[in-house]
């Protein structure tokens, strides 16, 4: 895998995660998304997404439960390793979840994969989350899904673990500098 560069952003639900991934996929970045694996999965079982995101937390969790901790991370990596073979040399990954998938990622590409944690002060992040147009949550919702993500999926070691962070409090555009700032860093 020479000259491949994979980065891996990670965040909490609100945190500007998929904010930094679209700014990274307008460069022209292919993205391999985690929580696309669930929606392939559940369109071929016939389960149909919910508006409230109850029926993908559900799946999410079941799917893990009864194929592996590591079932979404394998499809991720097959499908990283064709976008590789097909000469692909910077991928963006959008979503890890979990400590076991943080683990999977980081044998199988040792040497070219970069964690970004993007995080944000949680009053923040549930007033966004509560304004954002698609699948806006109450404060009820946001901090049950904080919990299943940090409990259920293992979500807080991935971000703990990264190996740089965005500390997205501030536009947009701050956000987006920070972003490009660890790019020049790392060669991306």
């Amino acid at each position: 895998m020479d000259n491949v560069k994979i980065l891996a952003l990670v965040g909490m639900s609100g945190s500007g995660k998929s904010v930094a991934v679209d700014y990274l996929t307008d460069k022209g970045y292919p993205k391999v998304y985690f929580g696309g694996m669930i929606y392939k999965e559940m369109a071929k079982r016939g389960i149909e997404r919910s508006e409230d995101g109850e029926t993908e937390k559900a799946f999410r969790e079941m799917i893990r439960e009864t194929e592996g901790k590591d079932w979404v991370v394998k499809q991720v990596i097959a499908e990283a390793k064709d976008l590789i073979n097909a000469g692909q040399k910077r991928i963006i990954l959008d979503g890890v979840y979990s400590w076991t998938e943080y683990k999977a990622l980081k044998h199988e590409f040792p040497t070219c994969l970069t964690f970004i944690g993007v995080v944000v002060d949680k009053k923040l992040r549930y007033d966004r989350v509560a304004m954002r147009p698609d699948r806006p949550f109450d404060i009820t919702a946001i901090r049950e899904r904080d919990r299943s993500e940090i409990e259920n999926l293992e979500k807080g070691g991935p971000i703990a673990a990264a190996d740089y962070y965005i500390l997205n409090n501030g536009t947009i555009d701050d956000m987006k500098k920070r972003l490009d700032e660890i790019l020049k860093e790392i060669e991306f």
